[in-house]
């Protein structure tokens, strides 16, 4: 199966947007090539500003573009983002409903070698927690790329959160891509799979390890963990008894957590929990990150079993 990092999507995205917007800007916090903002530049240069390690004064300098009419896209670390300019975002641009595009890279434990400091595990959590915010997490490059471009024209800001390494393409131009819309990979009633990010093509490795069992799966790409499509979660949830979610994020105040609030309110079900168990990351290859800190299909066919057990 092809590979391909997801941060090309997000590139891909803002240049086909800068090829017809001219409202559209790009801003980076000096970690272009990173970003895949460095593309940008290179083609539409009066359209980028490097700001600089200066991620408060970055996310003020888009809001003032929001409010003079342009469509302002912020890039870098998503751990850098999401913590170091959580008040601007909250109080400049979340509290007056701008119109502030951000691009959280290198989310996840996959982003390896940099260590803890630079493995956003907790961004969801305070992202999703903040009024008028929409929050993506697309499952590959291609579905990065298409967020990208439906970001431009979603009222109010929006945050998408994608990885650093490259991972496997599931989806392509023609798939299905709609914000606040899950995505159905796989029907079957014995468990329901619902993951986001790089953890989308890990449930559909375990669907299959399942079925091998004789044990029929949903499988859902929830893409758009907010605003959450409460139908589908809750369709899903009826129609197998019992449901999984896994992510590449913090359990507490993740999208397992979301879903967690809507079953609990309309379709009370046994949840199992994939994801990191309160803890830091290490510095480390990303498989082997991944792999130690259980986020792999095994895992996933494991909880699945134990959520079939408590129906």
């Amino acid at each position: 199966m092809n590979t391909k990092p997801a941060r090309d999507g997000f590139g891909e995205g803002l240049l086909a947007l800068c090829q017809e917007r001219a409202d559209v800007i790009v801003l980076d916090a000096d970690v272009s090539k990173s970003t895949r903002t460095n593309w940008i530049d290179d083609r539409f240069p009066k359209q980028f500003f490097n700001m600089g390690i200066s991620e408060q004064d970055m996310v003020g300098t888009a809001s003032g573009l929001a409010l003079g009419g342009m469509t302002p896209f912020v890039a870098t670390y998503g751990v850098f983002l999401s913590g170091r300019a959580w008040d601007q975002i909250r109080t400049t641009v979340c509290y007056n409903n701008l119109p502030v595009k951000f691009g959280g890279a290198h989310a996840g434990i996959s982003v390896g070698p940099d260590g803890a400091t630079h493995q956003a595990l907790e961004d969801i959590a305070i992202m999703r927690v903040l009024p008028n915010m929409t929050l993506l997490a697309p499952c590959d490059a291609e579905e990065v790329k298409k967020a990208t471009i439906a970001a431009a024209t979603w009222p109010g800001p929006v945050y998408i959160r994608f990885g650093r390494e490259p991972v496997p393409v599931i989806t392509d131009e023609n798939s299905q891509f709609e914000i606040g819309k899950a995505v159905w990979l796989r029907t079957g009633g014995d468990v329901a799979i619902i993951a986001c990010g790089a953890m989308v093509y890990q449930a559909l490795l375990a669907a299959d390890q399942l079925a091998n069992e004789n044990i029929q799966t949903t499988v859902i790409n929830l893409h758009t963990i907010k605003p959450l499509d409460q139908e589908s979660v809750v369709r899903a949830a009826t129609a197998c008894g019992c449901v999984v979610t896994a992510e590449e994020h913090q359990i507490a105040g993740g999208m397992g957590s979301a879903v967690a609030e809507t079953l609990a309110a309309a379709c009370p079900v046994p949840v199992e929990f994939v994801g990191i168990h309160d803890t830091f990351g290490e510095s480390g290859q990303p498989d082997e990150l991944m792999e130690k800190y259980g986020l792999s299909a095994e895992v996933i066919v494991s909880a699945a079993k134990r959520a079939l057990h408590r129906k």
